[in-house]
């Protein structure tokens, strides 16, 4: 069984605004009103808060420490304000250490809140996205950066849309399975060292390192680079965690599945993944049946189980308590074929 280290799991406590402008000022199209000033403030969390009650003065649940957007409604009700009673209803929100403020809509900050901004040194963003979209993105963004990680020893391919994991010994042959599957045309994820992050309940995503990305160690050979050796369509950059395969030597004393009836699987970050130990034997094609697995999943993901579907038949048989003996095919007459 895949014996997890604890050392291995991951999460990140915060972030710096510095690190989520430069992550996000592209794709969300944010642009900064006062660059550079509050920038090594930091976000501890992945939720966001909207400071509407704030604003009209109800602080008992101002979340102050997570990322503040201000949409149409709540520029609005600034807007609507005198200056000296805006003035008041910011700095209420500034007196907080808040990590920074996000305009949507392509709002303009009033002046008064640029003012406040320069006193108290918090960072504010301007995008041209509508509220909920950039909610939207934002939340995603954070959720991966502050979400639980696993570090595993294996190689992880995506064989026919499915994302399967080899782990094993040292040695046992794991990069090699994989660039069998690259050359029958399947895709590397990584090799070696893979980090699989949990993206909400029951889902793992799988990638590689920035370092070792598409490179591959073979024994005997060395390094070598998938993507420059069989193109792009070799590779892919994440892939979300299906199935879990153990390669071992054949060992006469443990216990292999004969007909799939009993599933197994492994909890990884609280995730129940489809778990298979496979036994090598001279001979055996483990690419090939690393196919049969990926392929079986889809059935089974499909609604088809072979396994239960022949363990039906039998039971049907049983109980008919049938005695005959006829082939499964009738054969048509002098057909010898």
């Amino acid at each position: 069984m895949i014996r997890v280290d604890e050392r291995s799991i991951s999460q990140r406590k915060n972030i710096t605004v510095e690190f989520f402008y430069n992550f996000t000022k592209e794709k969300f199209k944010l642009k900064a009103c006062n660059e550079g000033e509050g920038y090594e403030r930091l976000i501890p969390e992945h939720n966001l808060h909207r400071p509407g009650l704030a604003l009209a003065g109800f602080l008992d649940l101002f979340t102050f420490n997570r990322i503040q957007v201000l949409g149409n409604t709540e520029m609005r009700f600034l807007k609507q304000l005198a200056p000296e009673a805006r003035i008041k209803s910011l700095e209420r929100i500034f007196h907080y250490e808040v990590p920074c403020l996000v305009l949507t809509n392509d709002n303009p900050p009033p002046d008064e809140m640029m003012e406040l901004a320069h006193k108290y040194k918090v960072p504010i963003f301007v995008s041209p996205y509508p509220t909920t979209k950039l909610v939207y993105l934002v939340s995603d963004f954070l959720d991966d950066q502050f979400a639980q990680r696993i570090t595993l020893h294996g190689s992880f391919m995506d064989v026919y849309g499915v994302g399967m994991l080899f782990v094993g010994k040292s040695g046992i042959g794991k990069s090699e399975v994989a660039l069998d599957l690259v050359e029958r045309g399947h895709r590397l994820v990584a090799d070696d060292v893979v980090i699989f992050t949990k993206k909400g309940e029951g889902i793992l995503m799988g990638s590689g390192t920035q370092l070792v990305r598409h490179f591959m160690e073979v024994r005997g050979i060395g390094l070598i680079d998938i993507r420059s050796m069989f193109g792009v369509r070799a590779i892919r950059f994440q892939k979300r965690l299906e199935v879990a395969i153990e390669l071992e030597i054949w060992d006469e004393n443990s216990e292999y599945t004969r007909t799939g009836l009993d599933e197994s699987h492994i909890n990884l970050l609280d995730v129940e993944i489809p778990y298979i130990k496979l036994p090598i034997l001279p001979g055996k094609n483990i690419t090939v049946i690393s196919e049969v697995i990926a392929l079986n999943y889809l059935l089974k993901h499909y609604g088809y189980d072979a396994a239960q579907v022949f363990n039906e038949r039998l039971m049907e048989q049983l109980q008919q308590k049938t005695q005959k003996t006829d082939r499964s095919i009738n054969y048509f007459e002098h057909d010898f074929e």
